[in-house]
């Protein structure tokens, strides 16, 4: 009896594999063949671009403000000076009795950007201000502002951006002391001037800060124009004028003891520059090279094989997709961008000592009314679902590969949109933008510029090249 179940289970398990050999040849035949995912790459799709000036910006809260002169062969000259305000160290301030200025010193700290040659001496001169900068309702980069033509202080040599500097500090009633203090530009100003424009104010001028603006006007620094042409290539330097600065006027002065007429006290006290308390301006102005110029008056259909990024208000490259209207139509059915990355080549050269090409890029759109606003790759905003791409700004891109020469972005979700027709392509922007700190403003805090490559259907080997790869699946 035990064999007989044993030969009917053999049986059953022969049976069994049959049946399973006999259906293999219908294996997928249950997948609907309209409903097949297909992979693909469109490397290929048309990209135009076009070299725009940049527009001008507000420069009145920078995080650091741009000083210098820059002479770019490729790109053109840029100058950029600066508007101060001089606040007074706190209400009511007094000098005391008998106060006699030692000395008075325009103290700037260097905000750990600098962009061209340090080898090179600068010529900047420090004027007064013909108006209460307090009073100004616009700080847009491309103003000026009048200013004396008296020179209160004149600085000539190197500038050392990223070195300590020792200073003597004087402390009342007490032995000076040799500190070293973060990178600092440090300008003598004229000790008359100051005497009668700030030791010698009355209390009402020195009562509020209002007051002292509106007596001191404040301070215009520049590279002085007539020095510029011996300058070599220039460059930018950058200053913080943020609340946590020491920048300012410091003022070292003799005053009689409050105890005893026979005996002095040397004070030091340091009239602020700080956006904190009142606004500072940079005014930038940009001369174009012939190559920039030529495409800046070109018929706009025009393509040229490079394009221009310029920081400080300069110049920004303007992209178009038009492919991406027909792409939909020419491949049929439903179309899912699995991922579209835009590849930008650095143009071979380009980044040559002291012209390093900027760390970072931004790219960004423009709406119906003209407004700029993130790519919702790059946007957390346009998406309601933890994890989506959308959300990914991490992963956005637009650094500089200094290995590959290149800047690349993820602009899946963009894409996407395009191609559903759910955004319209009003403008799609690359500018540069500083490398902590993601802005499609116009950038102030950074000098770096870029000069990049175009599109090219038949790319040939060691093209600069701007290049849209999309990996998508289609169902039928």
């Amino acid at each position: 009896m035990r064999f007989i179940k044993l030969d009917l289970l053999t049986l059953l398990i022969s049976l069994f594999l049959f049946a399973s050999c006999e259906r293999a040849a219908t294996i997928g035949l249950e997948v609907d063949p309209t409903n097949a995912i297909q992979g693909n790459l469109i490397d290929t799709a048309t990209i135009r671009s076009r070299t725009m000036k940049e527009e001008a910006g507000n420069t009145s809260s920078l995080a650091r403000y741009p000083l210098g002169f820059l002479n770019d062969q490729a790109l053109g000259t840029t100058t950029s000076s600066l508007a101060l305000s001089v606040n007074v160290p706190n209400d009511a301030y007094s000098f005391g009795t008998n106060a006699v200025l030692d000395s008075a010193v325009l103290v700037l700290n260097y905000a750990g950007e600098f962009y061209g040659d340090s080898t090179v001496n600068y010529n900047i001169d420090v004027h007064q201000l013909n108006n209460n900068l307090a009073k100004e309702t616009s700080f847009l980069s491309n103003r000026t502002y009048a200013f004396n033509s008296t020179v209160l202080a004149n600085y000539t040599g190197k500038v050392f951006p990223t070195t300590p500097i020792k200073v003597t500090d004087v402390l009342t009633g007490a032995k000076d002391t040799i500190k070293t203090n973060t990178p600092q530009l440090r300008i003598k100003l004229n000790n008359s001037f100051i005497t009668s424009n700030i030791v010698g104010l009355s209390e009402t001028s020195l009562k509020y800060n209002s007051y002292f603006q509106e007596a001191f006007k404040g301070l215009y620094v520049q590279v002085k124009p007539s020095a510029q042409g011996s300058m070599g290539n220039g460059g930018i330097m950058f200053f913080d004028l943020t609340t946590n600065s020491t920048s300012g006027i410091m003022l070292y002065y003799r005053k009689q003891n409050t105890s005893t007429a026979t005996l002095t006290d040397t004070v030091s006290v340091n009239f602020p520059i700080s956006t904190g308390r009142a606004f500072n301006a940079a005014s930038v102005s940009h001369t174009y090279s012939t190559d920039v110029q030529s495409q800046l008056d070109a018929d706009p259909k025009q393509q040229f094989s490079t394009t221009f990024l310029k920081p400080l208000g300069g110049l920004r490259t303007k992209l178009a997709f038009p492919y991406l209207k027909k792409m939909k139509n020419e491949i049929g059915g439903k179309i899912v961008v699995n991922k579209a990355e835009l590849i930008i080549d650095l143009s071979s050269g380009t980044d040559v000592a002291p012209f390093r090409a900027a760390p970072r890029l931004a790219l960004y759109r423009t709406d119906i009314a003209g407004q700029r606003t993130n790519l919702p790759d790059n946007d957390v905003g346009t998406s309601t679902t933890p994890g989506d791409f959308r959300a990914n700004t991490a992963t956005f891109g637009g650094y500089f590969d200094s290995t590959k020469k290149r800047y690349v972005f993820s602009i899946t979700a963009y894409m996407q949109d395009l191609i559903d027709g759910k955004t319209e392509d009003y403008g799609t922007y690359l500018a540069v933008t500083p490398t902590s700190t993601f802005d499609f403003n116009p950038s102030f805090g950074v000098g770096a510029r870029a000069i990049i490559g175009s599109f090219s259907k038949v790319p040939a080997a060691g093209d600069n090249l701007i290049k849209l790869n999309i990996y998508y699946t289609k169902s039928n």
